[in-house]
């Protein structure tokens, strides 16, 4: 849902037409612009995925305060924001500690901590919020964890993770499998903060872990099913565990590794074959980007899976396509 586009709205309008879509998307904040009387420029736009808002903004430079006065009168539902910076340098201070944030950096901010955020030039800021109760995250662990998000080991995973969530939230918005990406989401970022924060021998910490191995495990091999070489050995030692665990996991949870995979890359063939985004790659191409050995290989599973050969279900799967997918 477009927010706001200041292309659109009279330059000497701007500067309170931004500060309205910004408080009434989240929360009050003091804001200040770098050019208030001629050169602002804004695009907001916010959707919901599961029960996540996820809010996303370009504009030119500014700065973002929230200070104590703002976190005295907070609403009844606080909320943790998670953002990526896609474009620009950003400015963040947290707790008196400035930091630079760029394209690698993951940003958490707390609704109920004082905080500065902004850039200078053109920037862009995507941010999915989470509810405090749904997080489950007490406020200082958060802060705490805030400063120090590298020092977990599970930092790269969830980074590429929240990139893949906003490659294309429109999409998401009305996938039938919103909610449980919504809620494997939360426990990503539940881990992180709690990882960032605590020594790994922390109680509640290795609880946690443990409690998100399976999601932690299926999130990267979605990630990495094009790689031919994803073998359970190299899942195995992604997550520090043993092959013999990682099988006993996977049982416990009605899984078999290898069909799993095999339909997983299916499922994703089967999408790829369907859509018009995709229609000027070869079935081997396709076959080579889901990670099978082999065309023939690949079509014989495809086959066996779905009863059409991957070229018929192109033909077929061109005019559903059409009707409501890509």
């Amino acid at each position: 849902m477009l927010l706001l586009d200041l292309d659109t709205v009279a330059p000497r309008e701007r500067v309170e037409a931004f500060h309205h879509a910004l408080t009434d998307s989240l929360v009050p904040n003091d804001v200040a612009h770098e050019e208030p009387e001629t050169g602002i420029r804004a695009r907001m736009e916010l959707w919901r995925v599961g029960g996540l808002d996820f809010f996303a903004t370009r504009n030119s430079g500014f700065q973002v305060r929230r200070t104590a006065q703002h976190v005295h009168h907070h609403r009844s539902d606080p909320i943790v924001s998670v953002s990526l910076q896609p474009r620009g340098v950003h400015r963040a201070e947290v707790a008196d500690r400035r930091t630079l944030l760029g394209a690698d950096d993951i940003c958490v901010f707390h609704e109920l901590s004082p905080r500065v955020y902004g850039w200078s030039g053109d920037g862009a800021s995507q941010a999915i919020m989470f509810d405090m109760n749904r997080l489950g995250v007490p406020v200082d662990t958060v802060v705490r964890a805030s400063l120090r998000l590298r020092a977990s080991p599970l930092y790269g995973l969830v980074l590429e993770h929240l990139r893949g969530v906003w490659r294309d939230p429109g999409r998401l918005e009305h996938d039938p499998g919103a909610q449980a990406l919504a809620s494997a989401t939360t426990e990503l970022v539940r881990a992180l903060l709690l990882s960032a924060a605590h020594a790994e021998q922390a109680p509640e910490v290795r609880s946690t872990m443990d409690e998100t191995l399976l999601t932690r495990i299926t999130a990267y091999a979605r990630a990495h099913l094009a790689d031919r070489d994803l073998t359970p050995e190299r899942i195995a030692a992604e997550h520090a565990v043993s092959v013999r665990r990682l099988y006993a996991l996977l049982s416990g949870a009605g899984i078999s590794l290898e069909q799993w995979l095999i339909s997983e890359r299916l499922g994703k063939a089967r999408h790829m074959l369907a859509s018009a985004r995709y229609d000027r790659l070869t079935v081997a191409a396709v076959s080579a980007r889901c990670g099978f050995s082999s065309p023939s290989h690949f079509s014989r599973r495809f086959q066996a899976a779905y009863g059409v050969s991957p070229s018929e279900w192109r033909r077929q799967g061109g005019a559903v396509a059409t009707d409501g997918g890509d």
